[in-house]
């Protein structure tokens, strides 16, 4: 895939995302929530959907089930200059909401899903460990080999 391709295909995700994203939106706005819970949920999904899957390659929304523990683990680490092992655990429950609202509308397989939160569960403690020690200027890089 060209360049010009792959944007092409980057808009045509990005437009069926936003159309996921008004679903997600109606699901929150269901259960509850207040406003800023809201929108701290559809910003969080929103990155990773419309700018981590889409950062390397033209990755569709069913791929990010897959893709969580580099997203979480590594590149939000890294690349986020806002990630905190707070926000790591908060960004991590909008993604599963997201994700689990997903199931319902029958847009991912729920045992896609179940494995994605497992995943979250097993290893929130090593993801906010390793933006707790990248974040510490004391403390070795987690990220540096050597």
């Amino acid at each position: 895939m060209d360049y010009d391709q792959y944007l092409e295909e980057c808009k045509k995700i990005k437009e069926r995302n936003y159309l996921l994203l008004d679903l997600f939106k109606d699901d929150l706005i269901q259960s509850g929530l207040k406003d800023k819970t809201i929108s701290r949920h559809l910003s969080n999904v929103e990155f990773y959907i419309n700018e981590f899957l889409l950062y390397t390659d033209a990755y569709p929304m069913e791929e990010g089930l897959n893709m969580l523990d580099d997203y979480l683990g590594n590149f939000y680490i890294r690349k986020c200059l806002w990630s905190t092992p707070g926000n790591i655990k908060s960004t991590a429950a909008s993604i599963k909401k997201f994700y689990k609202s997903m199931v319902d509308y029958g847009k991912v397989d729920k045992e896609d899903c179940y494995d994605l939160c497992s995943l979250i569960k097993d290893s929130m403690d090593i993801w906010q460990m390793d933006c707790a020690i990248y974040n510490d200027p004391e403390s070795p890089n987690p990220f540096y080999p050597f």
